[in-house]
């Protein structure tokens, strides 16, 4: 399984005009298909004048949850050239809107295709592409004085600490590379009085 994925830091903006009209491309990085909807919602807000709101997005490390839109223009002309831009950027976890005003004159499907390509290319242009990978969760449970044990070794195996609480019994909550995660898990169940749970 892939453990590794390239995305977008933050969001990034991009420009196309042609004969009249006005393509505004707007990159996301996204977690989850629930965030896609509040940020088109937004951009409604924003461009409530405008015609069109295409978009498309990848999910998961392999890009297999996808999905293009083109509210309204001719299929395919749309939501594919923009999901063609994310598979070429090689990007996942990523969602790509553009915004269409109508200048008057029809583009054609040859012309929409273009114009909403280089609107998602230009705003991925702009995107600060960075390499993510996928972690698997472990919980440590163990008494306060093993503390120092346990920093060490999460140290060790640069494992990094999601969420930690200190009290009669502490927890810390840590991710690890998926693809170090099984002899991390190995490892860590050796410690002596120290439950590990996989999350």
């Amino acid at each position: 399984m892939l453990d590794q994925f390239k995305t977008i830091k933050s969001p990034a903006e991009g420009f196309y005009k042609e004969k009249g009209s006005k393509f505004f491309g707007y990159a996301y990085p996204i977690a989850s298909e629930e965030d896609v909807k509040p940020l088109i919602e937004q951009l409604k807000k924003e461009h409530n004048q405008a015609r069109h709101w295409c978009f498309a997005y990848r999910l998961s490390p392999d890009g297999s949850n996808y999905r293009a839109n083109d509210d309204g223009e001719p299929s395919n002309s749309a939501g594919a050239p923009i999901l063609g831009q994310l598979q070429s950027f090689e990007l996942t976890n990523c969602l790509v809107v553009v915004v269409r005003y109508f200048g008057g004159t029809k583009l054609g499907v040859g012309g929409l295709i273009t114009a909403y390509k280089a609107a998602a290319q230009f705003a991925l242009e702009e995107a600060s592409i960075v390499t993510s990978y996928v972690n698997q969760h472990y919980l440590f449970t163990f008494n306060y004085d093993q503390t120092s044990e346990v920093n060490r070794f999460i140290n060790e195996h640069n494992a990094k600490i999601i969420n930690q609480t200190f009290d009669m019994n502490c927890t810390i909550e840590v991710g690890i590379r998926l693809t170090f995660a099984t002899q991390f898990y190995k490892q860590a169940k050796l410690l002596f009085g120290i439950t590990v749970e996989k999350l």
